[in-house]
Formats: structure tokens, sequence, C-alpha cells
């Protein structure tokens, strides 16, 4: 039929528009919601294809999954690279001589997946990486003046979670931004320290998050200086105790020189906010009067830590400095959930069983939404026009080539959560179009100046 045909033509030519047809995209909807997704970004993400559960806490990352992912990721790496932070990649196997080095191997218990390779030599699957960066850079690093040094890489992590749950938001396997530390002194690695604090905070507001630091328990990654950040979230593990005035701190003022960071930072410590481990009922009430007190709960995003030379004095990773003197570096280490942002950008942002993606990470910027029941061809071709004419501006659309009756369609886009929406119904005419932003007001408007919004959107992301 007439679709088929224009269906060939395009596809013949270029194999990359196709996975632009909602029709030829790979996306499993479920009619139903799985019964063992207890929480909403569970529930989300199963219902419209983004993952596919392996097996217990193991997730495959679909397409549309994939994509968001992808997009946070590069945020992610954009925000440590502004502080001049260096990506390198290690590996997911790890020896287990170094983790018996640093005193970790028997310690860090059975979370730890241990395997042995054909040789019998020890072996794990990597559940962090500060034994491995350590080695890493005693092995080629000797001089003071090399420091101080960033390094970070982006990799899959493996924790034999008990009881893992919530899809991505407690699971086995993940991915993760993880960065580390290198300084001379104290005072040096608490500068290393401010700087991915400051980039913290910029990477979740990239993300449409509100990411508040608290202090937290540093755990089994050690050291006695840690922060949490946290989005508020009726779904999250962590209580958190804060004063409410911590959300009015605007980041926007401050940039990435040293001063302007310890601006920042005593911003912070001015106002109380806690993860329950760190909670003293005492000080919360001592610190924060009744109508700033704030008890709720919270998704942890990322985790920062200081833990001095932890691994350097084991691992005997040193520098020579200037008088012949060795020392044992400082370090640090930072890390961010990537994976589990999908969920928690779900958490703060479904509501009432609609889905908007914040713009920086939506799988597509515009969805076209056509009416074509009853083969109705002239609005599939007034659809196609729009469709070129935005790929042209490199806008990423998906079009919804599909037959199905509009209102399906709407209930349908408003889990998969593209931020808007250009539907060619019974208001549309020859030359103007609805414009929707979702949760937010429809117009009717000129194609060029709809292109044009999306362009200046665009500009601002």
């Amino acid at each position: 039929d007439w679709k088929e045909t224009l269906y060939e033509r395009k596809f013949s030519k270029n194999l990359k528009i196709r996975a632009m047809y909602l029709s030829k995209l790979f996306i499993p909807l479920l009619r139903e919601t799985p019964s063992d997704a207890k929480i909403k970004s569970h529930q989300l993400m199963l219902k419209t294809g983004m993952i596919k559960q392996s097996s217990s806490g193991i997730y495959s990352w679909l397409p549309l999954g994939f994509k968001i992912m992808k997009k946070i990721e590069q945020i992610v790496r954009e925000e440590q690279n502004k502080i001049g932070a260096q990506e390198l990649l290690m590996p997911t196997i790890q020896s287990a001589e170094i983790w018996k080095e640093s005193g970790r191997y028997d310690d860090y218990g059975e979370e730890m997946l241990r395997i042995k390779d054909r040789q019998g030599k020890e072996m794990l699957y990597g559940p962090t990486n500060e034994e491995l960066i350590t080695e890493i850079f005693r092995a080629s690093v000797k001089s003071y003046k090399s420091l101080p040094q960033l390094l970070y890489h982006i990799q899959w992590k493996f924790r034999d979670e008990l009881r893992p749950r919530f899809g991505v938001m407690r699971c086995k396997e993940f991915f993760m931004k993880d960065a580390y530390s290198f300084d001379l002194n104290d005072e040096e690695a608490k500068k290393s320290y401010n700087k991915m604090f400051f980039a913290y905070l910029n990477t979740f507001k990239r993300l449409g998050l509100t990411a508040i630091p608290m202090e937290a328990d540093t755990g089994p990654i050690g050291g006695d200086l840690s922060h949490e950040f946290v989005i508020l979230a009726e779904t999250g593990e962590s209580k958190i105790y804060s004063d409410k005035r911590i959300f009015d701190i605007d980041i926007s003022k401050h940039n990435g020189e040293d001063d302007s960071i310890n601006g920042l930072r005593k911003k912070y410590d001015e106002f109380y906010a806690v993860t329950d481990d760190k909670f003293k009922k005492e000080d919360f009430e001592k610190k924060v009067t009744k109508e700033n007190q704030l008890v709720t709960k919270g998704i942890e995003v990322g985790h920062i830590f200081y833990f001095g030379d932890k691994y350097s004095k084991p691992l005997n990773c040193s520098v020579d400095l200037q008088d012949g003197k060795k020392v044992n570096v400082k370090m640090g280490s930072y890390g961010v959930g990537v994976s589990r942002l999908v969920g928690a950008i779900i958490e703060a942002k479904f509501n009432n069983s609609i889905m908007k993606w914040p713009e920086s990470v939506s799988p597509f910027e515009i969805a076209i939404i056509p009416s074509l029941q009853k083969n109705d061809k002239s609005n599939y071709l007034k659809a196609e026009k729009i469709y070129n004419l935005l790929i042209k501006n490199n806008i990423d659309v998906l079009f919804d080539d599909t037959d199905e009756h509009l209102s399906a369609k709407f209930k349908k886009f408003d889990l998969i959560g593209i931020p808007y929406q250009i539907i060619l119904g019974s208001k549309s005419t020859d030359d103007k179009f609805e414009f929707k932003e979702v949760n937010g007001k429809t117009e009717t408007l000129p194609l060029e100046e709809i292109k044009n919004k999306l362009l200046n959107k665009k500009s601002l992301n």
C-alpha cells in the first residue's frame, strides 16, 4: 500500500531514519504492569520496554532505556571534564592480589563476586576501583610534580545484593562513574574534593534534579569525610533530616574557581542536612527551628569520599618530594550511579501516570503524532513533511506512524515521556499544527514557529 511504498523508499536510502519510525523501533511495550514491580520507576521501565530482566538483579538495557542512559552518561562525562578530570577505562574483572594488599579482600563481604580463572588465579568482578586505580597510579607516577591528578572512568560494576529489588535502583549489575583524586597533602586534597562537590551539583542540575549534599557515613570505602547527594522521593530508601532553607541555595552564582567553590561549600555547611546514619535528634532540634525542619525520604544519586592514605599506605603508593623524601599520596573517590539515575529521574518526575523526561536526557526531543485511521494519506504526508524538516535541523524526532486511535497514542506517549508533541488531529490545518508540551499548554502554531521553538530550547540545553 501507499505507506509501505514510502517506507521502502526511505529505508533503502538511510537505515538511520528507520529507527525514528515508531512502527520500526524496538520498544516492546507491555499492556499490564508486572506484579513484581513495586515502585513507579521499575513499573515504567518494564512497561515502556526500557529494560528486560535477565536474572535476579540483572537487566538488559533495550534501545529506549539505553539511549536515555547514554545521554546521562554524556552529561556526567562533560561535567567531569570541566573540572580537569581525565577519563580512562579499567576492566570489570580484577586480580584479587591488590585487594589482599589493601586488606579489603576478606573484609568486603559476600557482595563481592569472587571467581577463579582456568589457572586457578583468584579474580573478582569489581564492585569498586580504589585498589586498581591506586595500583595504576603507583606504577606510573613517582614525583610530586605530577600532582594533583583526577582520574575517572564510566564502567559496569557488580555487587551481589542479597535482596535485589526496585529494578535498577538496587540491582546487582550497574553502570557507574567513579573518579579518584591524588594529592600531595590534606589541604590540596580538600580542593579536589570541593571540585567534585561542585561538579556533582552541576551534573544533577543539568539532569533536572535538585540534589542536596548530605553528610553521610563512609561505610566500607572508609575515611572521615563523606557526602551523599540525595533527591527527595517517597520511594527513597534513605531517611533524611534537613533544614528546608538548603534548597534555596543558588549554585549558578558560583564558578569553578577554588574561592567560589569554598564559598558554596560554606553555604551548604550552614544548614543541617544528614542521612539517617548521621542523625542525632538533639543536634537537629538545636540547629533547625521547627518551621524549617524537613524529615522525609530520598534517593542517593551520588556519593563522594575523602580517605587520605587509607589505600595509598598499604599499597605503598608514594611520590618523591623536592628534598628526596617520600610521602604517601592523599586520595578521594567519587561515585555517580549512571544507570540508577534513570530510575531516580522517573521517581522524581513521574506523576499521575504521566512521565516527562528532562529535555537534556529525553530519548527524543519531540514526537509527531498524526491521526492515521481510515488510511489517512494526507495526514501521513503532512507528518512526513514535518519529520523531514525537523531531521534536517538535527532535531531528534519520533514519528508515530501506527494506525492506533489518537486517544491510545496519547496514553502511550504519556508513559514514554517525550517532552514535546506535534499532533495532527481535528484542530490542525494545512499550515498550523498542535504543539503540546507534556504536562503543559497546547498551542496551534505554524511549522516554522514550532521548529524555531525547538531549536531555541535545544540551544539552552
